[in-house]
């Protein structure tokens, strides 16, 4: 077996964890550890200060005597700056388990955590709002190689083990200060839950996180499956997928799905941003694109969707154009390494170039000036035409075609190739002040 760092902050349940590990034969409360059947070659307690009460560096005093009566190494850090919240507190923390764990080689960091933490942790992500994966509360194991042994045994389980085997432990002042989330979770919220409203509102939420880690890996068993349905196809940027697939599902379904694939290539989505892709794949005409931040996209082009990560430094890279009122206001679309320049109302025809004018009243808005797209077509007086067959009899040379611009609506229908083609204007006339001049140049 090889080494495993133990976290060891001086108190009780760490302590217990510790002792448990070096002293298998003490009669531990898992019986994997009383038993013996985890032997480490090595094991290494890591203790950090947080520096975030007086004193605090006294622990660390007290636990090098604890670990040289034990026959354990020990590893000390402190925060060069103390944390303002326990958030910060818990990053400082891993980031020192982590830095240990591979300066020595080791593969596993063990944290005391137990059922009391278990029933804490999912009351918190719930009054947070988080998803049905967070309800799963601590994980045993983590793929990361962090391992909670206690996971299964009450916090009075550790206590009465203590007790037996005659341990010593620290108390921090600070667990009992209700300004901290947790300790108001822990001697306020829950203790009058089971006064008030249940009395075994504790457990219950220890069955609720493992009946929501039972459905999660329920989904994780179907999610392959559907992925395949989709014909998905991946490529170093990204993927792309089958719209109408998709659609056929529930949208919680499809949020699973879309979820998942920024999950495989990086990018983790909250709630929000999810809802938004969801919202996007049913709704988005063909052409369109939605930036779902850090460097995300998701565009539909016909039947298919993609997903990919927003290229950027390119010299060719392309840019598009939003008009999203009728307001005056110029900009640039860039296009397979050119820029041209477009403006509307007012600041049309400022600059040399075609114009051409819109009522506002035929305009979806946000128009997008952007380059054509296989599959995009124009509606013209004899009927819907491909934009390839309108380049073609233009003469437009295939290499040139990608640096023309087309101005389509906001979902996604071609209104105008600036010196080529016009869809028909719609019957009547608008007086002019009702009239939005575009200008391309």
């Amino acid at each position: 077996m090889s080494t495993v760092v133990v976290a060891v902050s001086g108190g009780l349940d760490s302590c217990a964890l510790l002792h448990m590990l070096r002293f298998p034969g003490a009669g531990a409360v898992v019986p994997m550890l009383r038993e013996g059947a985890f032997q480490p070659s090595r094991l290494v307690a890591a203790h950090f200060d947080h520096r975030m009460r007086p004193g605090s560096n006294a622990d660390a005093r007290w636990l090098r005597g604890l670990c040289a009566a034990w026959g354990v190494d020990l590893v000390t850090g402190v925060a060069s700056e103390p944390p303002t919240s326990e958030a910060e507190a818990r990053a400082a923390r891993y980031g020192f388990l982590r830095e240990v764990r591979r300066d020595l080689g080791a593969r596993t960091i063990a944290t005391a955590h137990h059922k009391d933490d278990q029933a804490e942790t999912v009351l918190f992500r719930m009054f947070r709002g988080t998803g049905p994966a967070g309800l799963q509360g601590i994980e045993a194991e983590r793929a990361d190689g962090v391992w909670r042994p206690l996971l299964g045994v009450w916090r009075q389980d550790i206590l009465d083990y203590a007790r037996t085997v005659g341990l010593r432990w620290r108390e921090d002042p600070t667990n009992v200060a209700l300004g901290f989330a947790r300790n108001a979770l822990r001697h306020r919220v829950i203790p009058d839950a089971e006064r008030l409203v249940a009395p075994g509102a504790k457990r219950a939420l220890v069955r609720f996180a493992e009946r929501a880690a039972h459905d999660e890996a329920g989904w994780e068993s179907l999610i392959p499956r559907l992925l395949d349905s989709l014909d998905p196809e991946w490529r170093p940027e990204g993927v792309t997928v089958d719209r109408a697939g998709l659609l056929a599902f529930h949208p919680a379904v499809r949020a699973r799905i879309l979820r998942t694939l920024a999950l495989e290539l990086g990018f983790r989505p909250g709630s929000g941003v999810t809802a938004l892709a969801v919202d996007f794949a049913e709704s988005a005409g063909s052409g369109r694109t939605i930036d779902l931040g850090r460097s995300f996209v998701l565009r539909r082009d016909l039947d298919r969707l993609t997903l990919e990560r927003r290229r950027t430094g390119s010299p060719t890279e392309d840019r598009p154009l939003l008009i999203h009122e009728p307001a005056s206001g110029s900009g640039e679309v860039v296009l397979a390494g050119r820029s041209i320049w477009v403006g509307w109302g007012a600041a049309a025809g400022t600059r040399p170039g075609v114009v051409e004018r819109f009522r506002p009243d035929e305009l979806r808005f946000p128009l997008t000036v952007r380059g054509w797209e296989d599959g995009d077509r124009i509606r013209t007086s004899a009927g819907r035409r491909k934009l390839k067959r309108v380049f073609l009899e233009a003469r437009i040379p295939a290499a040139e075609r990608r640096r023309v611009p087309v101005l389509a609506d906001a979902e996604g229908v071609v209104l105008w190739i600036p010196g080529v083609q016009r869809a028909p204007r719609p019957p009547g006339e608008a007086p002019a002040r009702d009239v939005l001049p575009i200008g391309v140049g």
